[in-house]
């Protein structure tokens, strides 16, 4: 699910109360009291009321007659929802965040390479090899995250099943933000990982493209525990 792109107050009322939301400042099941809040964040009731149907887009919130507008259960919220996560980020749930992708991924990318082994067409394989390239060159955190992305996506494409291609949807948000936390803190190259994972697809073994991929997922997942780990000592020595 791509961002919210709204700007200016309007934009800026959608973060702040999602924020809220999903930090619990404002509870699961709490009545918003739409003028009183207006007066708090300074913004007119029209700003108010379009930042809540959006809000309500992402299942945080839900309007109704005689009850007003109140924040529904998490089950209702759309986690996958790129903003969502990084709200859940932003208010210190960064690790649950990336712990759940791990798992999903664990449960989707092997059997996804075992099957793009299968069948992988020459196109496929040029823009995984395209992608690969765009790692080795990539100068920063910025252009790591994009290849990165670029580089997955095509191997759910190369599946050609299109509800496994469209898991994508699923993954990229939450796999932008292990990213960035990752590449950011200068993890190790990731280019010999992916090359393994596609030597083994263009070579048309599923076993060993699984295996590769698994082999990645398990350094990525240890890379993102180095990351927070060393982000908690920091945070507990400088207390």
């Amino acid at each position: 699910m791509s961002a919210y792109s709204g700007r200016g107050v309007h934009g800026q009322t959608v973060a702040t109360l999602g924020a809220r939301i999903v930090s619990g400042d404002i509870a699961e099941g709490e009545i918003i009291d739409l003028g009183e809040l207006g007066r708090d964040l300074d913004v007119s009731m029209t700003a108010l009321r379009e930042a809540m149907k959006v809000l309500a887009a992402k299942g945080l919130v839900e309007a109704r007659q005689k009850r007003g507008t109140y924040v529904r259960g998490r089950e209702h919220w759309n986690l996958l929802d790129s903003d969502v996560i990084r709200w859940r980020s932003e208010s210190g749930d960064t690790a649950a965040v990336l712990r759940d992708l791990a798992e999903v991924r664990a449960v989707v990318e092997p059997a996804a390479a075992s099957m793009a082994a299968l069948r992988r067409d020459e196109e496929d394989l040029a823009e995984l090899d395209s992608a690969l390239e765009d790692m080795r060159t990539a100068t920063g955190p910025a252009e790591d995250v994009a290849a990165d992305l670029r580089w997955h996506r095509a191997l759910l494409r190369a599946t050609h099943n299109e509800l496994l291609a469209r898991m994508e949807v699923f993954i990229e948000p939450a796999l932008r933000l292990r990213d960035a936390l990752v590449h950011g803190a200068h993890a190790d190259d990731p280019v010999p990982s992916h090359e393994r994972v596609l030597a083994a697809v263009r070579a048309a073994d599923p076993d060993a493209a699984a295996q590769a991929v698994t082999t990645l997922l398990t350094k990525a997942a240890e890379d993102v525990a180095d990351v927070l780990a060393t982000t908690e000592e920091k945070a507990t020595s400088a207390q």
